[in-house]
């Protein structure tokens, strides 16, 4: 994503070897701004923000659990739990979502 190459030149860490090109660079996913001489211009790109959320759909759950596990036993393996509705899991696994 653009956003993960705006840095600052300071926080540039090489992702190429000299004379790289332009193509070369963003093929090996990397990011790619020449503007700045005496600085990597094929640099690393900033890690991607990521949180953990408890999937909204109920049909969306993955089970991380077994039959009658209490909210705390499920809390405690680090899972979602949400006691309803029947017929699906109520200790479930997060999703990761990019912010």
């Amino acid at each position: 994503a653009r956003c993960q190459c705006k840095l600052a030149s300071r926080d540039r860490k090489n992702c190429g070897y000299p004379g790289i090109s332009e193509v070369e660079c963003r093929k090996a996913g990397c990011c790619f701004n020449a503007s700045v001489p005496g600085v990597p211009w094929c640099f690393a790109p900033k890690a991607k923000k990521v949180r953990k959320v408890c999937p909204n759909e109920p049909h969306a759950r993955i089970n991380c659990g077994f039959p009658g596990i209490t909210a705390k036993e499920c809390e405690r393996k680090g899972c979602c739990f949400r006691a309803h509705p029947a017929g699906v899991p109520w200790c479930f696994y997060h999703r990761v979502v990019e912010e």
